[in-house]
Order: C-alpha cells, then sequence, then structure tokens
C-alpha cells in the first residue's frame, strides 16, 4: 500500500501533458495539468523579445500551392491590374478617339498656319515702312535737285529772250559781245535727273504690292509719271539743241567760242568781236531755233515746278500716313 502511494506520488507533474488557456480579461495563459491545479502563467514578452519581433515581418505561411510552376500560379492582384491597363491600352479605338485625333492635330496645323501668316504679316509691314522712308530719302534729293534746275532754266530763259530781242529787233552792230555769249549759252543745259532707287526696286522685284495704302501707292506711281514725262521733254531739248549747232557755226567765229570756254565756265568775249556772217537769213534760222528750245524750257520749268510740289506733297502725306518723323 505504501509503495503504490509512492509511485503515485512519484508520478513526474512535469511528464504530464498541460493545457494551456487564454483569459479574455488578462490575456494571460493558464496551464491546466491533469491533476485540476491551476497555475497561472505570464505570458507577456521580455522587451528584448519585443523589440525583435516589431523589427521583423511577420512571415505568411505558405501553401505548397504557392510554389506551384510559372505557368499554373495564380495571378495577385497587382499583376491583374497591370495585365487589365494593358489589355486597355490596345483595344480597339472608337471614333470618338479618331474625332479627337484628328480634331488635335488639325488645331496644330492650324496654329502653326496663323504664326507664320502673322510673322510674314509683320516682316511685310516692316518692309513696307523701310520704302516709303527711302522712298521719302528720294524725294527730299530730287526737290534738291528740281530746285537748281528751275533757277538754271529761269536764268536760261531770260538769255534766250535777250538774245530773241537783239535778232528780232536787227541790234547787232554793236552788241557782238552780248550775241557772242547768248549764242554760246544756247547750247548749255542741265538735266535734271530723279533719285528713282526705291520705285526701280519695287518694279523690278514686284514689291510694289508691298504698299498696301492705296492712296500711297497711287501718289508713288503719278510721281514716277511725271518724271518719266520730264524725262521725254529733256530728250527733245537735247534733240533742238544739237540741231542747232550747223546755224551756230555759220554765224559765229568757232575761234571766238573757244577763248570764251574755261574752267570756270563760259566768260564774254573781250569787246565785240565781229561775227562770222550779218546775213539776216542765218539770223532768222537761230532765232527759230530759239524760240523751240525756249518753249521746250518752259515746259519743262513747268513740270518741274509741278513735279517739286507734288514732291512735297507726298512727302508731307506719307510722314502722316505712317507716323514718320
Amino acid at each position: 500500500m505504501e509503495e503504490n502511494k509512492n509511485s503515485e506520488e512519484e508520478k513526474p507533474a512535469v511528464g504530464n501533458e498541460q493545457l494551456a488557456k487564454n483569459t479574455p480579461e488578462t490575456g494571460q495563459g493558464e496551464i491546466l495539468p491533469l491533476s485540476g491545479e491551476i497555475i497561472q502563467v505570464d505570458e507577456t514578452p521580455a522587451p528584448e523579445a519585443k523589440a525583435a519581433s516589431d523589427e521583423q515581418p511577420p512571415t505568411t505561411n505558405l501553401s505548397s500551392e504557392a510554389f506551384a510552376s510559372e505557368d499554373n500560379h495564380p495571378q495577385t492582384e497587382q499583376d491583374m491590374e497591370v495585365h487589365h491597363h494593358t489589355h486597355a491600352s490596345h483595344g480597339k479605338k472608337n471614333w470618338k478617339s479618331y474625332f479627337w485625333e484628328f480634331l488635335m492635330l488639325f488645331l496644330a496645323v492650324f496654329c502653326g498656319f496663323l504664326a507664320e501668316y502673322q510673322l510674314e504679316h509683320v516682316i511685310e509691314h516692316q518692309r513696307e515702312k523701310q520704302f516709303i522712308q527711302t522712298f521719302i530719302e528720294d524725294l527730299k534729293t530730287d526737290t534738291a535737285a528740281i530746285g537748281l534746275n528751275i533757277t538754271f532754266r529761269k536764268k536760261k530763259r531770260e538769255q534766250m529772250n535777250s538774245l530773241m530781242y537783239l535778232l528780232s529787233n536787227q541790234k547787232i552792230k554793236g552788241n557782238e559781245n552780248d550775241l557772242y555769249y547768248f549764242g554760246r549759252m544756247l547750247i548749255r543745259n542741265t538735266r535734271f535727273l530723279s533719285n528713282d532707287r526705291t520705285i526701280i526696286q519695287l518694279k523690278n522685284s514686284g514689291s510694289l504690292r508691298l504698299i498696301r495704302n492705296e492712296e500711297a501707292a497711287d501718289s508713288m506711281i503719278s510721281y514716277q509719271n511725271l518724271v518719266e514725262q520730264i524725262f521725254i521733254n529733256q530728250e527733245d531739248e537735247r534733240a533742238e539743241r544739237t540741231n542747232v549747232f550747223p546755224i551756230l557755226s555759220r554765224l559765229f567765229n568757232p575761234f571766238v567760242f573757244d577763248k570764251m570756254v574755261t574752267i570756270n565756265g563760259i566768260n564774254r568775249p573781250d569787246n565785240n568781236p565781229p561775227l562770222r556772217s550779218y546775213d539776216t537769213s542765218i539770223q532768222q534760222d537761230l532765232a527759230a531755233y530759239v524760240h523751240t528750245i525756249k518753249g521746250s524750257t518752259f515746259i519743262i520749268e513747268s513740270r518741274l515746278d509741278s513735279l517739286n510740289k507734288k514732291a512735297k506733297n507726298i512727302m508731307n502725306f506719307l510722314k502722316k500716313e505712317y507716323h514718320l518723323e
């Protein structure tokens, strides 16, 4: 009996299987031995263990299915999302997509066209203003030349009037000095040359279209037409002066003429050298040529005066129209 009792007491308590149960109130586990005695065990982890557990990410138990072949493994949510977008990007486009693509392309081309057109418009406007400025400079040069030409022609017209007076009144002898001087000055002349660099450039390059102001373009063309008309009158006058040479050589002594011409111009002869001929018929022939040249001189002088006024009016108009100083 005593041996049996000892055997029962010597049964190792530690060898008995223990059952653990967590109580909801304390979060601690109770170990229930087979004998029914309750032993409290503190399951709160030590600080070092807790810190280690926080640093290590929780492991996930994978079943054997997770290591299946790549062809048969199930797709994750991320893979499915990427696959979904890839499928959408390669899908068939509807008419709205084509419409918007066409609209965007059309707007890009149209905006580029507008930008290029605006740039070309600005460049043409600058070139127009440059042409107007150079044309005004040409007009300034012309007005200066016109003033000198008119002054010369007025003086020459007075000389021809004096020569006609001597010939018509037969005041020949005693006035040979005046006859030689007026006869030699008859063939002298000055020619008006317009500074037409801008007009020629506009015509040859086809840039006259750049002058968008219609009134400005008309005034430039009208001015050039009057210049060309004066050129024609000057050519006619030159031919008339050329025709008078044989008459002068018959009436005046050429050696006297030669002494009159110096580097400083034409001077009067000494005293009253005799004429080569006192034939009245030659005098009348000379008077006819003087009349013709005087008429051409009067026409040219009148048109130069009109050209001078036109040039000044055009300069004032262009400066006002194009806001130039």
